[in-house]
């Protein structure tokens, strides 16, 4: 009943900029740190981004650090993820994560949504 739902991906170029949103339903979304995931032809699926369930603190892989930001708003149950000065590097299948720690580890997972940056 857990659902994690990813919209926004699509064609962009070089320099350009993309916002992805993940909308969740069926559990309590303030109560999960909230992820993306992305996944390049040829590569093992790499964390993105987090943010701590209240929005206090995020984390960045190196190589997107200064260029995407993650963001959530709890009181309508969705992440985002804005991505700016987009390189041909950043194209991927991107997914979305909800985790909770309570007497072990749960996670979510969306379908994934596909952002080509290309000329």
């Amino acid at each position: 009943q857990a659902q994690l739902v990813e919209s926004g991906g699509g064609l962009v170029q070089p320099g350009g900029s993309l916002r992805l949103s993940c909308a969740a339903s069926g559990f309590t979304f303030s109560s999960y740190a909230m992820s993306w995931y992305r996944q390049a032809p040829g590569k093992e699926r790499e964390l993105v981004a987090r943010i701590t369930a209240a929005g206090g603190s995020t984390n960045y892989v190196d190589s997107v650090k200064g260029r995407f930001t993650i963001s959530r708003d709890n009181a309508k149950n969705t992440v985002y993820l804005q991505m700016s000065s987009l390189k041909p590097e950043d194209t991927a299948v991107y997914y979305c994560n909800g985790r909770v720690w309570n007497g072990g580890r749960m996670d979510y997972w969306g379908k994934g949504t596909l952002v080509t940056v290309s000329s």
